[in-house]
């Protein structure tokens, strides 16, 4: 008897997928999410928009970077704020793993807002409801529940970010798919400043700077993903787009984490992908800020261009070696997380300590020179 429960559960089982809307603040994926939520309706399925400004408090998003500063503790806010995002994910696979249980968040995950997550899923109508009416569904016998659709909204500007949520999908062998919502920085400070509680137009401004798009060719888990222009209005066009994208995600569930050598290689380099880019684009920073002090300094075009070069060659030297290392450092295994971000930052003041070394056998040269 209890197989044949266990096996009517599992033809039952209501297709799941976990989508995932990226882009800058303002670009407009709440606007797509919502848009999504009514044409999913129409084809009878179920979906709900898990929104992080939602689930997650105010403060745990007022993070500042601060250069000089060594006393700020910059890495305990970035930390405050990571623990939320992960809580956010636990509520996820708390669904996964049960998804006609509602109840409430057990005390491990109390950094969100449960009131929040209550709506979502109600709104995912996990109750045992059918879509849009308020009878029961009918029995496992006579037909399954019909899809869901999980839209998780965020910026997930690194592909870090978005490959856990991925991961997510292949643990618990659901649909997974990627929009990103492509929008001039421009337009989006401009339509941040008309919300009632705009960010900094800098920290937007500074987003755009690490945003790593979906890039299929360069990480293959990145398939499913499709890029959605929003600096005008989204037409009926893009939002079938999506969901021929998300069809496909339902249609195809990713398959159980396998436990052998060529994903744990798979998974290595694309962490080590994810650090490299990264501290390439903050190296890049420092070495523009350090040019641009050369200038203030007078520097002559001669040892302006012998900088540059200098510059290049110790940045070049450095990400090939940061490679190796990261490459030598990461046994990914099974179900290890991996804090890229911390990873990168460590790195980055190594090669900010070697561009100080190098400015100051240039400057200290034309310092003299201007005393004679």
């Amino acid at each position: 008897m209890d197989l044949n429960e266990d096996s009517v559960h599992l033809r039952c089982a209501p297709a799941i997928c976990l989508c995932v809307l990226c882009g800058l603040p303002a670009a407009g994926k709440s606007t797509l999410a919502q848009a999504v939520n009514s044409h999913t309706v129409q084809r009878g399925w179920r979906s709900t928009v898990i929104s992080y400004d939602d689930l997650i408090p105010g403060d745990a998003f007022n993070v500042k970077e601060v250069e000089d500063e060594e006393d700020m503790p910059r890495s305990q806010t970035q930390t405050k704020w990571k623990l939320h995002r992960q809580a956010v994910l636990q509520c996820v696979e708390r669904f996964l793993q049960s998804p006609t249980e509602l109840g409430q968040l057990p005390p491990s995950i109390n950094p969100i807002n449960s009131d929040a997550w209550s709506r979502l899923l109600h709104a995912a109508q996990v109750c045992g409801t059918s879509v849009g009416s308020s009878q029961a569904y009918p029995s496992p016998l006579d037909r399954p529940a019909p899809p869901l659709v999980i839209l998780l909204d965020d910026n997930f500007y690194y592909p870090s970010m978005r490959y856990e949520v991925y991961q997510l999908a292949r643990k618990h062998s659901v649909g997974f798919c990627q929009v990103y919502v492509h929008c001039p920085v421009e337009s989006c400070v401009r339509r941040n400043q008309l919300r009632p509680r705009p960010l900094p137009s800098d920290v937007i401004v500074e987003m755009a700077r690490r945003m790593e798009p979906p890039n299929p060719q360069r990480n293959t888990w990145e398939q499913n993903s499709v890029t959605l222009d929003s600096e005008h209005h989204f037409t009926i066009e893009y939002i079938q787009r999506l969901v021929k994208v998300i069809s496909t995600a339902l249609e195809n569930p990713l398959s159980p984490v396998q436990d052998n050598a060529e994903q744990k290689e798979a998974d290595r380099q694309s962490c080590v992908s994810s650090v490299v880019h990264q501290a390439d684009q903050a190296c890049r920073r420092l070495v523009s800020q350090a040019m641009q002090g050369a200038r203030e300094h007078q520097l002559p075009p001669e040892r302006m261009r012998s900088l540059a070069a200098h510059f290049n060659q110790s940045k070049t030297r450095f990400l090939q070696d940061l490679r190796k290392q990261v490459l030598h450092s990461l046994p990914l295994t099974q179900g290890e997380s991996v804090d890229v971000e911390r990873l990168v930052n460590r790195a980055v003041d190594v090669f900010n300590k070697e561009k100080q070394e190098i400015v100051e056998r240039y400057l200290p040269l034309r310092d003299t020179e201007n005393e004679g």
